[in-house]
């Protein structure tokens, strides 16, 4: 019954004009079905066309012809007197049916109910659902990535103001997806009201949810606002209604943070939750995450591609699971790797909650305990370079975001991180507007910016002959080109700064090679932030191969949190280089190093199961490196998922290994 009452809740809210239709059909068939037991009931023996079924047909026939009746009654002046008032009875109420009066009525009636059927005053019965509160420009990825789960899910929205624009964005973005058969698995409602009402909440079944995701809503603060006390208050009135004895329980609530006033009211709300015995709140700091995402791009760009891939339901992922007895990290990656082949260990973690969770990559979860030991039919091994060090960094930074100071940061981690006794690792030059140079003290606090060069976009002259300067400078290092999309910007004039920067960058770049035959292109990395993803066809004609929607990496790992909150601290680990002062070093992070650099000789061809355990057994106990896969130098990635025995790899001093490692 419960099923039946949430598939009829969830068909009126998304089509409410099926559901009157069918009504009217089903009440129909009910009248008919009843008229034709009283008149078969009361029929005298002698009528030749008698039963049920004959009176049924013949009550339809008397309703929609409003006559007939001497089909049931032989001779009208001897018959029962109840007899004949019930078939007149029928023929009335068809006709009474069918008037002007009552079609009126009914019109007006459904049209009221098509109306009222999603708005925010019905009730929807409904459960293990996600719940979306807020809406921003991360969200329509959210629902997006919701398509590869491989299971049917349920999608409520409630926003304050804008649901005709809401239901634009998913639609826009679903289409960009073109595994139609995905999009038939997913149901998506949009309510508009108040996030933070305890009725409206209570309206769309929060209780029954089975995550809730509370986005930051950059639209409902005032200029000047230094935190979100719109998200807080919402956050109270969900963990309330969450921590009733009518909730379902366990159910996860993932929290969007853009600033640190915010954030650290979130875990004051946690540590209060975490008092009462009861807590499953994850903040995740979005201009934290997303800044050390682009200061890890800057440095080693094939990450993107890493990433996109990693972060996303649609291919290989992350997956955890908790640790059957005490295991260290070794214990654990050394016997999964003699017993099973189709999953790559990583790391095992302490949950916080008392439990010990391991981590594994994968394209599929089952294949983490499926596959026994690889096939051996040699004894293969691999030579080290004991001295690898990652190669010095140039990078250009155009333009800035709400992000910048936390990009920063991520620099400076990792420059205290791969520091060379003392030397610089790390020299980065920014462009940008006065104003916003000088908000941020002109980067001074930060050793490693050695310029910053104050342009406005319309400057043309001085950006390009700044940027001509910093390509031609070489340096024996990497050199990057990043450009930042501001997102404090109008809607109308997002992404417009980066791509004017990536126009003059592509130009800069082209007339240096005509003009240089020794000049090669493709030594300078050019990152590309994105924000709005329809822009991507624009910025993929200057032939970019890192553009970076940043959006949907936080939908991205908003989603995977949803559905195991195990794999936040993981993230939290991985995507944050080692903070300056920690000895030894604290954490593993996914690196990219080039194969003819970190081995002292390329391997010859092999499997990916034999590279895989090999270079596990030859890096050094205090810095065990596990091989996820390979970038070719045309940024085609192979990731070692499923049967690792299956997988032929032969290296070329220019591949680039994708490494999971302290350092």
């Amino acid at each position: 019954m419960n099923r039946i009452r949430e598939w009829v809740s969830v068909k009126i809210v998304k089509a409410p004009g099926k559901m009157v239709l069918l009504g009217i059909l089903v009440a129909n068939l009910a009248i008919i079905g009843l008229s034709g037991f009283v008149i078969s009931s009361l029929a005298p023996p002698s009528l030749e066309n008698s039963g049920f079924w004959s009176s049924v047909y013949n009550t339809t026939t008397m309703v929609l012809g409003v006559g007939g009746v001497e089909s049931v009654i032989e001779d009208i002046g001897e018959a029962n007197v109840i007899y004949v008032l019930c078939c007149i009875a029928a023929i009335i109420v068809g006709m009474i049916v069918f008037t002007g009066a009552i079609i009126g009525y009914m019109t007006d009636f459904i049209s009221g109910f098509i109306e009222d059927a999603d708005s925010s005053s019905r009730k929807l019965h409904i459960s293990d659902h996600v719940v979306i509160l807020n809406w921003n420009t991360r969200a329509a990825e959210i629902v997006n990535e919701l398509l590869y789960k491989g299971t049917r899910e349920k999608v409520v929205v409630l926003a304050g103001d804008g649901r005709d624009d809401i239901l634009g964005d998913i639609d826009e973005r679903l289409a960009d997806t073109l595994e139609t058969g995905l999009k038939n698995k997913l149901t998506v409602i949009v309510r508009q009201g108040d996030p933070s009402s305890a009725k409206q909440l209570g309206d769309i079944s929060i209780q029954r949810a089975k995550s809730v995701i509370i986005l930051s809503d950059s639209g409902l603060l005032a200029p000047g606002d230094k935190g979100n006390c719109h998200t807080i208050k919402t956050l109270i009135q969900v963990a309330q209604l969450l921590s009733e004895g009518d909730a379902a329980g366990n159910q996860r609530v993932i929290v969007e943070a853009e600033d640190d006033w915010t954030l650290d009211l979130v875990d004051t709300v946690i540590q209060h939750k975490s008092r009462k015995g009861s807590c499953s709140i994850v903040p995740v700091a979005v201009n934290r995450i997303l800044g050390q995402i682009f200061s890890a791009f800057s440095i080693m760009p094939e990450l993107n591609i890493a990433y996109s891939d990693l972060f996303s339901n649609g291919g290989a992922a992350f997956y955890t699971q908790a640790a059957a007895q005490p295991l260290t990290e070794a214990q654990f990656v050394t016997g999964y790797l003699d017993s099973h082949h189709k999953a790559v260990p990583l790391t095992i973690m302490d949950g916080g909650d008392g439990k010990l969770y391991c981590y594994f990559m994968t394209d599929r979860e089952q294949n983490i305990q499926s596959g026994g030991p690889a096939p051996q039919s040699r004894a293969f091994q691999v030579s080290l370079n004991p001295d690898f060090e990652i190669r010095d960094k140039h990078i250009l930074i155009l333009g800035h975001n709400s992000k910048s100071a936390a990009i920063m940061e991520g620099f400076e981690a990792f420059r205290e991180e791969w520091k060379k006794d003392g030397a610089e690792v790390l020299d980065i030059v920014v462009i940008d507007d006065e104003a916003n140079l000088a908000q941020q003290g002109y980067y001074k606090q930060y050793p490693f910016v050695k310029q910053a060069i104050a342009a406005d976009i319309f400057d043309k002259d001085l950006i390009c002959d700044a940027v001509g300067a910093f390509i031609g400078s070489g340096g024996g290092g990497d050199q990057c080109v990043m450009i930042l999309s501001d997102d404090t910007v109008p809607d109308e004039e997002i992404d417009a700064d980066a791509l004017t920067y990536l126009i003059l960058v592509q130009d800069i770049l082209c007339k240096r090679s005509a003009s240089d035959p020794g000049f090669d292109q493709s030594s300078v990395d050019l990152i590309v932030e994105l924000l709005e993803p329809k822009n991507y066809d624009i910025a993929n004609n200057y032939s970019t191969n890192n553009i970076v929607i940043s959006n949907r990496y936080i939908s991205k790992i908003i989603m995977q949190i949803g559905e195991k909150d195990a794999l936040f601290d993981f993230y939290e680990d991985i995507l944050t280089f080692d903070e300056p002062g920690e000895e030894p070093v604290a954490s593993k992070e996914l690196y990219i190093k080039k194969a003819s650099e970190f081995f002292s000789a390329v391997p010859e061809p092999c499997t990916a199961a034999e590279l895989i355990r090999a270079v596990y057994r030859a890096s050094p106990g205090d810095n065990k490196s596990v091989v996820l896969g390979f970038v070719r130098p045309d940024d085609t990635m192979t990731l070692f998922t499923g049967d690792q025995a299956a997988i032929h790899v032969s290296l070329s001093g220019e591949d680039k290994l994708i490494l999971f490692s302290d350092h």
